[in-house]
């Protein structure tokens, strides 16, 4: 049974048994370093799944899936001028939930022109008053791009900056910048099979007191898919997992340098399940080498 059959037959029991039904526990939050804030450990992405057009199935879908995640006790929200229509549903639905005061508004800028006014143009899409987090997307002319956010954020129209990149690319460049600038958040790659950033960036987070973000928790889907064939192991049970994609997200939240993992999806009942795995226990070093172990071999 894969993992939307076994969503549907939980939302379907869960409907059935009305508004009683117990609250799951709260998501467990960590601490932004620089500035001491908390954020949930599980945010929500938008590369793909919000790129509808203008669909308006599509856009209905996604503002639920919005609703959901604020229910559930999410915040942070992750886009970019690279994500086709994403900004502009998120702003929809954003405006269609009343604007939920507790949203926490990361988006990117991705040009090697004018980036003042790419961010302008992101900020009317999504229709907040300012981001919360702006960063430099796959370190895109970031030597312009960082010290046009940093003197954003001396002026008050940005509350933290940071640089991202993906699947592994440029983690020599990341780590010199991480060295060089000061840095409220960098956003890379991790998950139990894109371990690489353990040898040096998680480490050098921690030192330099750095948020981190996980992009690609599932690898777009495809470890998931990978995964999904294997009945879950019985650790899952001691650290309150019933999917493979919870006990990745596990994984990857309870490292002790990640701060918020961003799984993207289209899906209500996925969001309701990824934003389960913030609460209840996490697994301790011994139980993560365990887990990475599995998915590897499998």
């Amino acid at each position: 049974m894969d993992r939307r059959t076994v969503l549907h037959l939980f939302g379907a029991a869960s409907l059935a048994a009305g508004p009683a039904r117990a609250q799951a526990p709260a998501p467990h939050t960590k601490p932004i370093p620089s500035s001491g804030e908390a954020i949930p450990v599980i945010g929500l992405g938008t590369w793909i799944t919000f790129n509808v057009g203008r669909d308006r199935h599509g856009r209905q879908q996604c503002a639920e899936v919005m609703r959901a995640f604020f229910a559930a006790g999410g915040r942070l929200i992750d886009s970019s001028p690279m994500y086709g229509s994403s900004q502009g549903v998120v702003g929809d639905g954003l405006q269609s939930l009343g604007m939920p005061p507790q949203v926490f508004a990361a988006d990117k800028v991705w040009t090697s022109s004018d980036g003042a006014a790419q961010v302008e143009v992101s900020r009317r899409l999504w229709r907040v008053p300012r981001f919360d987090l702006l960063q430099v997307h796959n370190l895109l002319a970031w030597e312009t791009q960082l010290p046009m956010l940093q003197a954003m954020k001396q002026a008050g129209r940005v509350r933290y900056v940071g640089i991202t990149t993906s699947e592994g690319r440029r983690h020599r460049e990341v780590e010199q910048i991480m060295q060089s600038h000061q840095l409220d958040f960098v956003q890379l790659t991790y998950n139990p099979v894109d371990r690489e950033a353990e040898q040096r960036l998680l480490p050098l987070a921690r030192e330099r007191g750095i948020a981190v973000l996980a992009n690609r928790p599932f690898q777009q889907g495809g470890l998931l898919r990978m995964l999904q064939r294997r009945p879950l192991p019985g650790w899952a049970a001691e650290i309150g997992c019933t999917s493979w994609a919870q006990a990745v997200l596990k994984f990857i939240v309870s490292h002790p340098a990640l701060t918020c993992a961003i799984p993207a999806t289209s899906q209500m009942a996925h969001v309701r399940e990824n934003l389960a795995t913030g609460g209840g226990a996490m697994p301790d070093a011994a139980l993560r080498e365990r887990i990475a172990g599995d998915i590897a071999r499998s």
